[in-house]
Protein backbone atom coordinates (compact mmCIF):
# COMPACT_ATOMS: atom_id res chain seq x y z
CA UNK A 1 0.00 0.00 0.00
CA UNK A 2 1.12 3.42 -0.86
CA UNK A 3 -0.04 6.82 0.29
CA UNK A 4 0.69 10.24 -1.80
CA UNK A 5 -0.38 13.49 -0.95
CA UNK A 6 -1.50 15.60 -3.95
CA UNK A 7 1.11 18.21 -3.73
CA UNK A 8 3.48 15.35 -3.64
CA UNK A 9 1.66 13.72 -6.53
CA UNK A 10 1.65 17.43 -8.40
CA UNK A 11 5.30 18.19 -8.36
CA UNK A 12 6.89 14.31 -9.28
CA UNK A 13 4.57 14.80 -12.22
CA UNK A 14 6.47 17.89 -13.13
CA UNK A 15 9.73 17.52 -11.92
CA UNK A 16 13.37 17.24 -14.09
CA UNK A 17 16.08 15.86 -12.23
CA UNK A 18 18.67 18.28 -12.84
CA UNK A 19 22.36 18.50 -11.43
CA UNK A 20 23.07 15.93 -8.82
CA UNK A 21 25.59 16.08 -5.89
CA UNK A 22 26.88 13.31 -3.19
CA UNK A 23 27.45 15.42 -0.07
CA UNK A 24 30.01 13.55 1.13
CA UNK A 25 31.98 13.89 -2.12
CA UNK A 26 34.48 16.76 -3.04
CA UNK A 27 34.01 16.95 -6.80
CA UNK A 28 30.30 17.71 -7.94
CA UNK A 29 28.76 14.72 -10.22
CA UNK A 30 26.73 16.07 -13.09
CA UNK A 31 24.33 14.18 -14.21
CA UNK A 32 24.03 13.22 -17.89
CA UNK A 33 20.47 14.06 -19.26
CA UNK A 34 19.78 14.47 -22.89
CA UNK A 35 17.85 17.20 -24.49
CA UNK A 36 14.96 14.52 -25.05
CA UNK A 37 14.24 14.06 -21.21
CA UNK A 38 13.38 18.09 -21.20
CA UNK A 39 10.02 19.42 -21.33
CA UNK A 40 8.39 16.49 -21.19
CA UNK A 41 4.36 15.78 -21.55
CA UNK A 42 2.55 14.84 -18.93
CA UNK A 43 -0.74 13.52 -19.33
CA UNK A 44 -3.02 12.55 -16.23
CA UNK A 45 -6.76 11.72 -15.86
CA UNK A 46 -8.60 8.22 -16.16
CA UNK A 47 -11.07 6.87 -18.84
CA UNK A 48 -13.64 5.98 -17.06
CA UNK A 49 -17.91 5.47 -18.01
CA UNK A 50 -20.86 7.47 -17.09
CA UNK A 51 -19.11 10.67 -16.11
CA UNK A 52 -16.69 13.39 -17.20
CA UNK A 53 -13.32 12.56 -17.50
CA UNK A 54 -10.90 15.04 -17.22
CA UNK A 55 -7.29 14.94 -18.59
CA UNK A 56 -4.22 17.24 -17.57
CA UNK A 57 -1.39 18.18 -20.24
CA UNK A 58 1.62 20.13 -18.74
CA UNK A 59 5.32 19.69 -19.60
CA UNK A 60 8.10 19.30 -17.40
CA UNK A 61 10.32 22.28 -15.85
CA UNK A 62 12.90 22.47 -14.27
CA UNK A 63 13.47 21.84 -10.85
CA UNK A 64 14.56 24.73 -9.43
CA UNK A 65 11.68 26.34 -11.10
CA UNK A 66 9.67 28.25 -9.12
CA UNK A 67 6.93 28.91 -12.11
CA UNK A 68 3.31 26.81 -11.92
CA UNK A 69 3.15 24.10 -14.67
CA UNK A 70 1.40 25.60 -17.66
CA UNK A 71 -1.17 23.36 -19.43
CA UNK A 72 -0.84 22.54 -23.02
CA UNK A 73 -2.98 24.77 -24.97
CA UNK A 74 -4.31 24.15 -28.75
CA UNK A 75 -4.14 20.11 -28.59
CA UNK A 76 -6.57 17.91 -29.86
CA UNK A 77 -7.82 14.93 -27.50
CA UNK A 78 -10.15 12.23 -27.62
CA UNK A 79 -11.13 9.21 -26.32
CA UNK A 80 -11.14 6.17 -29.13
CA UNK A 81 -11.89 2.90 -28.62
CA UNK A 82 -11.23 -0.53 -30.95
CA UNK A 83 -14.79 -0.32 -32.33
CA UNK A 84 -14.09 3.07 -33.85
CA UNK A 85 -15.71 4.86 -31.35
CA UNK A 86 -14.41 8.25 -30.47
CA UNK A 87 -14.94 11.18 -27.68
CA UNK A 88 -13.78 14.45 -28.07
CA UNK A 89 -12.20 16.47 -25.63
CA UNK A 90 -12.48 19.88 -25.24
CA UNK A 91 -10.58 22.78 -23.37
CA UNK A 92 -12.01 23.51 -20.18
CA UNK A 93 -10.22 25.33 -16.87
CA UNK A 94 -6.89 23.96 -18.04
CA UNK A 95 -7.86 20.86 -18.52
CA UNK A 96 -9.52 18.56 -21.59
CA UNK A 97 -13.07 17.58 -20.93
CA UNK A 98 -15.25 15.02 -22.34
CA UNK A 99 -18.49 13.09 -21.39
CA UNK A 100 -18.26 9.52 -21.64
CA UNK A 101 -21.72 6.84 -21.03
CA UNK A 102 -21.57 3.43 -21.18
CA UNK A 103 -18.50 2.06 -22.04
CA UNK A 104 -18.21 -1.94 -24.03
CA UNK A 105 -16.66 -4.23 -21.87
CA UNK A 106 -15.48 -6.33 -24.63
CA UNK A 107 -13.65 -3.23 -26.84
CA UNK A 108 -10.45 -1.54 -25.48
CA UNK A 109 -10.19 2.22 -24.96
CA UNK A 110 -7.07 4.44 -25.25
CA UNK A 111 -6.06 8.61 -25.16
CA UNK A 112 -5.40 10.22 -28.78
CA UNK A 113 -3.11 13.26 -28.41
CA UNK A 114 -2.09 15.57 -30.83
CA UNK A 115 0.01 18.46 -30.09
CA UNK A 116 2.83 20.33 -31.20
CA UNK A 117 3.02 18.10 -34.33
CA UNK A 118 3.45 15.34 -32.66
CA UNK A 119 0.65 12.53 -32.04
CA UNK A 120 0.96 10.18 -28.53
CA UNK A 121 -1.77 7.46 -27.22
CA UNK A 122 -2.25 5.49 -24.22
CA UNK A 123 -2.26 1.38 -24.69
CA UNK A 124 -5.56 0.36 -25.41
CA UNK A 125 -7.21 -1.61 -22.54
CA UNK A 126 -10.68 -3.22 -21.75
CA UNK A 127 -12.56 -0.88 -19.07
CA UNK A 128 -11.62 -2.78 -15.02
CA UNK A 129 -15.32 -3.29 -12.82
CA UNK A 130 -14.77 -1.83 -9.62
CA UNK A 131 -16.35 -3.61 -6.68
CA UNK A 132 -18.59 -1.74 -4.59
CA UNK A 133 -17.29 -0.33 -1.19
CA UNK A 134 -18.06 -2.88 1.74
CA UNK A 135 -17.69 -0.54 4.88
CA UNK A 136 -15.86 2.94 6.08
CA UNK A 137 -15.00 3.38 9.41
CA UNK A 138 -13.34 5.71 12.11
CA UNK A 139 -11.22 4.54 14.54
CA UNK A 140 -9.27 5.77 17.20
CA UNK A 141 -6.89 3.77 18.41
CA UNK A 142 -5.92 5.31 21.64
CA UNK A 143 -7.69 9.26 23.39
CA UNK A 144 -4.52 10.72 22.02
CA UNK A 145 -4.42 9.03 18.67
CA UNK A 146 -5.89 10.70 15.24
CA UNK A 147 -8.79 9.33 14.20
CA UNK A 148 -7.86 6.86 11.58
CA UNK A 149 -10.28 6.09 8.43
CA UNK A 150 -10.46 2.42 7.15
CA UNK A 151 -11.86 1.07 3.89
CA UNK A 152 -13.08 -2.69 3.19
CA UNK A 153 -14.26 -3.07 -0.57
CA UNK A 154 -16.77 -5.39 -1.03
CA UNK A 155 -15.61 -9.19 -2.13
CA UNK A 156 -13.41 -9.21 -5.46
CA UNK A 157 -14.98 -9.93 -8.31
CA UNK A 158 -11.77 -12.24 -9.00
CA UNK A 159 -11.22 -13.94 -5.54
CA UNK A 160 -8.27 -15.82 -6.91
CA UNK A 161 -6.35 -12.74 -8.54
CA UNK A 162 -4.10 -9.73 -7.22
CA UNK A 163 -6.91 -6.70 -7.12
CA UNK A 164 -5.22 -3.51 -7.21
CA UNK A 165 -7.38 -0.52 -6.23
CA UNK A 166 -6.73 3.37 -6.04
CA UNK A 167 -8.73 5.67 -3.53
CA UNK A 168 -9.47 9.30 -3.79
CA UNK A 169 -11.66 11.60 -1.12
CA UNK A 170 -13.89 14.68 -0.83
CA UNK A 171 -14.29 16.15 2.85
CA UNK A 172 -17.45 18.03 4.10
CA UNK A 173 -17.79 19.16 7.78
CA UNK A 174 -19.81 21.40 10.41
CA UNK A 175 -18.35 24.50 11.35
CA UNK A 176 -20.11 26.86 13.86
CA UNK A 177 -19.07 30.48 14.72
CA UNK A 178 -16.93 31.05 17.80
CA UNK A 179 -19.85 33.03 19.44
CA UNK A 180 -24.06 33.53 18.98
CA UNK A 181 -25.97 36.45 19.74
CA UNK A 182 -29.25 36.66 20.73
CA UNK A 183 -29.71 40.67 20.60
CA UNK A 184 -28.71 43.89 18.91
CA UNK A 185 -27.98 47.91 20.12
CA UNK A 186 -30.55 49.83 18.20
CA UNK A 187 -28.95 52.97 17.26
CA UNK A 188 -32.04 54.65 17.29
CA UNK A 189 -33.34 53.60 20.19
CA UNK A 190 -30.40 53.32 21.64
CA UNK A 191 -30.66 50.55 23.58
CA UNK A 192 -30.40 46.51 23.23
CA UNK A 193 -33.09 44.87 21.16
CA UNK A 194 -33.60 41.07 21.76
CA UNK A 195 -33.94 39.14 18.62
CA UNK A 196 -33.27 35.40 17.65
CA UNK A 197 -29.67 35.06 16.12
CA UNK A 198 -29.14 37.50 13.21
CA UNK A 199 -26.35 35.48 12.03
CA UNK A 200 -26.05 31.39 10.68
CA UNK A 201 -26.01 29.21 13.38
CA UNK A 202 -23.21 26.65 11.48
CA UNK A 203 -21.91 26.13 8.32
CA UNK A 204 -20.37 23.82 6.47
CA UNK A 205 -16.73 24.01 4.48
CA UNK A 206 -15.67 21.09 1.79
CA UNK A 207 -12.28 20.59 0.77
CA UNK A 208 -10.84 17.40 -1.94
CA UNK A 209 -9.24 14.84 0.09
CA UNK A 210 -5.32 15.63 0.37
CA UNK A 211 -3.68 12.64 -0.01
CA UNK A 212 -4.64 9.36 -3.45
CA UNK A 213 -3.82 5.65 -2.12
CA UNK A 214 -3.30 2.63 -3.76
CA UNK A 215 -2.98 -0.71 -2.52
CA UNK A 216 -2.46 -4.71 -3.66
CA UNK A 217 -4.36 -7.21 -1.88
CA UNK A 218 -1.32 -10.04 -2.31
CA UNK A 219 -0.90 -9.47 1.61
CA UNK A 220 -4.33 -10.29 1.99
CA UNK A 221 -6.53 -13.59 2.79
CA UNK A 222 -8.69 -14.23 -0.53
CA UNK A 223 -7.36 -11.64 -2.11
CA UNK A 224 -9.68 -9.33 -0.24
CA UNK A 225 -8.63 -6.22 1.43
CA UNK A 226 -9.74 -5.52 4.63
CA UNK A 227 -9.67 -2.44 7.02
CA UNK A 228 -7.19 -0.44 5.44
CA UNK A 229 -6.03 2.96 6.55
CA UNK A 230 -6.44 5.64 3.49
CA UNK A 231 -5.94 8.68 6.07
CA UNK A 232 -6.51 10.06 9.23
CA UNK A 233 -8.08 13.18 10.82
CA UNK A 234 -5.97 15.13 13.82
CA UNK A 235 -8.40 14.77 16.84
CA UNK A 236 -7.84 18.49 17.10
CA UNK A 237 -8.35 19.25 13.46
CA UNK A 238 -11.51 21.43 13.36
CA UNK A 239 -13.30 18.60 10.96
CA UNK A 240 -13.78 16.68 13.81
CA UNK A 241 -15.16 19.26 15.88
CA UNK A 242 -18.86 18.26 15.33
CA UNK A 243 -19.85 16.26 12.28
CA UNK A 244 -17.75 15.35 9.08
CA UNK A 245 -18.31 13.09 6.02
CA UNK A 246 -16.36 11.97 3.30
CA UNK A 247 -16.93 10.33 0.50
CA UNK A 248 -14.23 8.12 -0.38
CA UNK A 249 -13.66 6.94 -4.09
CA UNK A 250 -12.64 3.67 -5.24
CA UNK A 251 -11.19 2.25 -8.52
CA UNK A 252 -9.83 -0.80 -9.50
CA UNK A 253 -6.54 0.05 -11.49
CA UNK A 254 -4.33 -2.52 -13.43
CA UNK A 255 -0.85 -3.94 -12.19
CA UNK A 256 0.95 -1.52 -14.56
CA UNK A 257 -0.61 1.18 -12.99
CA UNK A 258 -0.36 0.48 -9.62
CA UNK A 259 3.36 -0.46 -10.38
CA UNK A 260 3.44 3.23 -12.04
CA UNK A 261 2.00 4.68 -8.86
CA UNK A 262 4.50 2.51 -6.59
CA UNK A 263 7.90 4.37 -9.08
CA UNK A 264 6.12 7.65 -8.57
CA UNK A 265 5.91 7.70 -4.92
CA UNK A 266 9.99 5.81 -4.53
CA UNK A 267 10.57 9.15 -6.99
CA UNK A 268 9.02 11.29 -4.57
CA UNK A 269 10.86 10.01 -1.58
CA UNK A 270 14.47 9.89 -3.32
CA UNK A 271 13.28 13.17 -5.53
CA UNK A 272 17.47 14.99 -5.84
CA UNK A 273 19.33 11.87 -4.85
CA UNK A 274 22.12 10.39 -7.03
CA UNK A 275 20.51 7.39 -8.10
CA UNK A 276 16.64 8.78 -8.35
CA UNK A 277 15.53 7.98 -11.80
CA UNK A 278 14.91 10.59 -13.85
CA UNK A 279 11.36 11.14 -14.98
CA UNK A 280 11.64 9.19 -18.62
CA UNK A 281 12.57 6.29 -16.67
CA UNK A 282 9.34 5.92 -14.75
CA UNK A 283 6.79 3.21 -16.43
CA UNK A 284 4.03 4.58 -19.02
CA UNK A 285 1.37 3.30 -21.07
CA UNK A 286 1.66 6.03 -22.97
CA UNK A 287 3.90 6.72 -26.29
CA UNK A 288 4.97 9.29 -29.09
CA UNK A 289 3.84 7.76 -32.59
CA UNK A 290 5.68 9.84 -34.44
CA UNK A 291 9.17 10.39 -32.74
CA UNK A 292 11.25 9.22 -29.80
CA UNK A 293 10.25 11.61 -27.48
CA UNK A 294 9.08 10.10 -23.99
CA UNK A 295 5.84 10.61 -21.95
CA UNK A 296 5.28 10.77 -18.42
CA UNK A 297 2.20 9.86 -16.76
CA UNK A 298 -0.25 6.93 -17.08
CA UNK A 299 -4.19 6.37 -17.67
CA UNK A 300 -6.35 3.83 -16.47
CA UNK A 301 -9.16 2.60 -17.98
CA UNK A 302 -12.18 1.93 -15.75
CA UNK A 303 -15.96 1.14 -16.17
CA UNK A 304 -16.83 2.33 -13.06
CA UNK A 305 -16.07 4.50 -9.76
CA UNK A 306 -17.64 3.06 -6.54
CA UNK A 307 -18.16 5.73 -4.04
CA UNK A 308 -18.91 5.29 -0.33
CA UNK A 309 -20.42 8.14 2.20
CA UNK A 310 -19.92 7.86 5.52
CA UNK A 311 -20.26 10.64 8.74
CA UNK A 312 -18.07 11.18 11.63
CA UNK A 313 -19.58 12.67 15.32
CA UNK A 314 -16.63 14.60 17.27
CA UNK A 315 -18.94 13.72 20.16
CA UNK A 316 -17.97 9.82 19.90
CA UNK A 317 -13.96 10.29 20.05
CA UNK A 318 -11.84 12.34 22.38
CA UNK A 319 -10.90 15.71 20.65
CA UNK A 320 -9.36 18.72 21.63
CA UNK A 321 -11.19 21.56 21.32
CA UNK A 322 -9.66 25.27 20.94
CA UNK A 323 -9.32 26.68 24.96
CA UNK A 324 -12.26 28.19 25.70
CA UNK A 325 -11.22 31.91 26.35
CA UNK A 326 -13.47 34.67 26.24
CA UNK A 327 -11.79 37.50 23.41
CA UNK A 328 -15.11 39.53 23.19
CA UNK A 329 -14.52 43.15 23.95
CA UNK A 330 -16.32 43.95 27.44
CA UNK A 331 -17.18 47.47 28.68
CA UNK A 332 -18.68 47.86 32.23
CA UNK A 333 -21.16 50.71 32.65
CA UNK A 334 -20.57 52.08 28.98
CA UNK A 335 -22.10 55.34 27.67
CA UNK A 336 -24.59 55.48 25.03
CA UNK A 337 -22.01 57.48 23.13
CA UNK A 338 -19.60 54.16 24.10
CA UNK A 339 -22.12 51.80 22.44
CA UNK A 340 -22.78 54.24 19.03
CA UNK A 341 -18.46 53.94 19.00
CA UNK A 342 -18.84 50.36 18.99
CA UNK A 343 -21.63 50.05 16.08
CA UNK A 344 -19.40 52.62 14.21
CA UNK A 345 -16.46 50.15 14.57
CA UNK A 346 -18.29 47.33 12.95
CA UNK A 347 -18.65 45.77 16.90
CA UNK A 348 -21.79 43.77 17.61
CA UNK A 349 -23.71 43.28 20.46
CA UNK A 350 -23.27 39.74 22.07
CA UNK A 351 -24.36 40.14 26.02
CA UNK A 352 -25.99 43.51 28.17
CA UNK A 353 -25.45 42.09 31.80
CA UNK A 354 -27.93 44.17 33.88
CA UNK A 355 -26.62 45.83 37.26
CA UNK A 356 -28.69 43.93 38.95
CA UNK A 357 -27.70 40.79 37.64
CA UNK A 358 -24.07 41.84 38.22
CA UNK A 359 -22.28 40.99 41.26
CA UNK A 360 -20.86 44.86 41.44
CA UNK A 361 -24.02 46.50 40.62
CA UNK A 362 -22.92 47.79 36.96
CA UNK A 363 -23.69 47.17 33.73
CA UNK A 364 -21.85 44.65 31.93
CA UNK A 365 -21.64 44.82 27.82
CA UNK A 366 -19.87 42.13 25.59
CA UNK A 367 -18.97 42.90 21.70
CA UNK A 368 -17.89 40.53 18.71
CA UNK A 369 -16.76 41.56 15.73
CA UNK A 370 -18.56 39.77 12.57
CA UNK A 371 -15.60 37.55 11.81
CA UNK A 372 -16.34 35.76 15.64
CA UNK A 373 -20.04 35.78 14.79
CA UNK A 374 -20.50 34.78 11.15
CA UNK A 375 -19.04 31.44 10.58
CA UNK A 376 -19.11 32.94 6.74
CA UNK A 377 -16.17 34.81 8.04
CA UNK A 378 -14.78 32.99 10.33
CA UNK A 379 -13.67 30.19 7.89
CA UNK A 380 -13.30 31.53 4.43
CA UNK A 381 -15.27 29.46 2.21
CA UNK A 382 -17.86 28.22 4.76
CA UNK A 383 -21.24 28.37 3.00
CA UNK A 384 -25.00 28.18 4.81
CA UNK A 385 -27.38 26.01 2.16
CA UNK A 386 -27.32 23.12 4.40
CA UNK A 387 -25.66 19.87 1.40
CA UNK A 388 -28.49 17.82 0.39
CA UNK A 389 -26.58 14.74 1.76
CA UNK A 390 -26.43 16.29 4.95
CA UNK A 391 -29.46 14.34 6.78
CA UNK A 392 -28.75 11.04 5.86
CA UNK A 393 -28.74 9.15 9.62
CA UNK A 394 -26.58 6.02 7.59
CA UNK A 395 -23.64 5.89 5.60
CA UNK A 396 -24.73 5.06 1.89
CA UNK A 397 -22.75 2.80 -0.84
CA UNK A 398 -23.18 3.84 -4.07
Amino acid sequence: MIKLRRTTYYLVLHLIVGVCALTSCIEEYNADISAEDSNLLVVEGTICAEQQNKFYLTRTQALNSSASPQSVMGARVSVRGSDGSEYLAQISLGYYACQIGQLNPDVSYYLHIETDGETYESEPQKPLRTEKIANIRGVQNTPTSNIDVLVTPADPFEPSEPNYYMWTYDETWQVYPEYMTTMYYDTEKKEPVYISNPFPWYGWMDAAGSTTTVCASTSYDNQHIKNLKIYDIGRDNVRMFHRYSGLVHQRAISKAEYEYELARRQASTEMGGLFTPLPSALPTNIHCLTSNKHVIGFIGCSMNTSDYRFFLNGSEYAIIHPAGTDTRKWLVNPTVKDCLDMVSQGMYLCEWVIPEMAEDGMLHTAWASLQQLDVRYRYPGAYIEEPDFWSLQENVSY
